[in-house]
């Protein structure tokens, strides 16, 4: 048992809508816990295209109130988190009887550039590829471009350190915990939770329970509540190929395809270009899920509809897929299925109450969550009011464009860093990166070298503070190392952790 404590809230989900839900609500005054069966992040949260954007696409579809409050929201996340966050510039190539015409693209950018309270954000303008550099790595005959902002994000980070604010204000988080089942008693919840590292099943109670369970949603539905017939989100692969830099442009690109899809191609890690995303239904365990070699061909060989140089599968380095979990509203193809996010409370007249999230992304993560508060505030009664939008995550209290200014004084602090590095410790850290080099004067003070830039210190931090287990978690979603570490250094690491985690 947990003690005789009743939590206002218990949350079922560590993505970023879960441990969104959960900061907010920690910092109203609600006594909140969360308990996510895996590692943060490990399902679709971290397997986006990582933009935090308004959606130009969802225009096409009338999503106006989405990518309106997408678009506010830009600025609002960069201010909050600038080190895992920071903006960039699209290039939008088009041309003569191209899949959509240049008016309509112009006036999709003009709302683009009108609807959401823009300030730092530079505006769209056209680009004649002939002369700017941007056309460099594309096929002559794409001749015109629009350019237009938006903002790119560590995902798996962002998620991440929501969990461990939440927990800094007082939160109950826990990682590789499932719930197993979740019943009404009187007037509160009973649901207990096995340690997936341990196998002990604890037992909370709270007055009410959300279920951001993302894709498994349904699944939480039907196992730990035993409920038939549930279907409530439709699941749609995303899938993504990285492969050697194909472009030195700091700009990303938007390609439109002729099935009117769209991917981007986008830089990546510094030596890297993410391409993605696919777009179709899926019906397997969201855990199972991978790219196909059908997949695969699609990304290739849309890209190479734009590259001089063609991308191809023996290009790539890396590929991962995730699962979207979208409120099932009939549409007929996978990517015409809304984006929004649906909150649906299911209220028992006679118990307490659950809130069922469905869908949502990245960039309204926020908002999803102040809105999910005032359905919480409904239900259980109202605590503190909305304070996130003025708020930094954890390492991010420094100005919006201050990224190079923190590198520098990071570099003049611990000048044994490669640049690489301190670039990298600020992205991944912000103003934190100085305590976890804390006073170390040489490159040996940092402890173990795993191999890229990564260090034994780094690693210590991120099992005490980020809740990281195993050599996946550090390698793939609390850094992007496992794209420069060797099979046998990734080993090492794996090695060392399984002695240094301690259950």
């Amino acid at each position: 048992m947990s003690g005789d404590t009743v939590f206002d809230l218990f949350v079922i989900g560590g993505g970023i809508n879960g441990c969104g839900i959960a900061r907010d609500a920690v910092g109203r005054g609600y006594s909140v816990a969360l308990a996510e069966m895996n590692d943060f992040a490990s399902g679709t949260s971290s397997g986006a295209t990582k933009l935090i954007h308004g959606g130009l696409r969802y225009l096409e579809h009338y999503e106006f109130r989405l990518v309106r409050e997408a678009l506010m929201e830009r600025e609002v996340l960069w201010a909050m988190a600038p080190h895992i966050i920071w903006p960039m510039r699209f290039v939008l190539p088009f041309q003569k009887g191209g899949i959509r015409p240049a008016w309509l693209i112009r006036l999709g950018l003009f709302l683009y550039d009108h609807l959401g309270g823009r300030k730092l954000l530079p505006p769209t303008k056209t680009l004649d590829l002939r002369r700017d550099a941007a056309g460099k790595p594309l096929k002559p005959l794409f001749s015109r471009a629009f350019e237009y902002s938006d903002g790119w994000v560590d995902d798996a980070r962002m998620v991440v350190l929501n969990a461990r604010d939440a927990a800094d204000r007082g939160a109950t988080i826990l990682s590789r915990s499932k719930v197993v089942s979740a019943r009404r008693d009187g007037d509160v919840w009973v649901i207990e939770v096995r340690s997936e590292q341990t196998g002990a099943v604890t037992t909370f109670r709270s007055r009410m329970l959300v279920n951001a369970a993302g894709p498994w949603v349904d699944q939480v539905l039907a196992g730990a509540f035993g409920r038939n017939n549930v279907h409530n989100v439709r699941l749609v692969q995303g899938s993504h190929i990285v492969v050697r830099k194909k472009f030195s442009d700091p700009r990303a690109y938007f390609f439109q395809n002729p099935d009117n899809r769209i991917i981007f191609a986008i830089p990546y890690e510094k030596e890297f270009t993410l391409i993605g995303t696919t777009d179709r239904d899926y019906s397997g365990d969201p855990k199972s899920v991978k790219i196909s070699d059908e997949e695969t061909a699609y990304l290739c060989n849309a890209a190479s509809e734009y590259f001089a140089e063609p991308v191809r599968p023996e290009d790539i380095v890396w590929t991962y897929s995730a699962v979207r979990p979208l409120y099932d509203d009939g549409a007929s193809k996978a990517q015409e299925a809304t984006r929004d996010y649906v909150l649906k409370l299911d209220s028992d007249a006679a118990g307490p109450p659950l809130l069922n999230v469905f869908g949502g992304k990245l960039t309204t993560y926020r908002r999803l969550a102040e809105h999910a508060l005032e359905k919480i505030g409904e239900a259980i009664g109202i605590k503190g009011s909305s304070w996130t939008d003025k708020s930094r995550l954890p390492g991010g209290d420094f100005a919006p464009t201050g990224y190079e200014a923190e590198v520098s004084k990071l570099a003049k602090s611990a000048p044994f860093l490669t640049r690489p590095h301190a670039e990298r410790l600020v992205r991944c850290y912000g103003t934190l990166a100085g305590a976890i080099i804390g006073d170390a004067s040489r490159p040996e003070d940092l402890g173990r070298f795993f191999g890229g830039t990564l260090y034994e210190a780094e690693v210590r931090w991120l099992i005490e503070k980020e809740w990281a287990r195993t050599a996946e978690d550090v390698l793939w979603r609390r850094t992007k190392q496992g794209l420069l570490l060797t099979a046998g250094e990734a080993a090492g690491l794996e090695e060392y952790m399984a002695g240094a985690v301690v259950h």
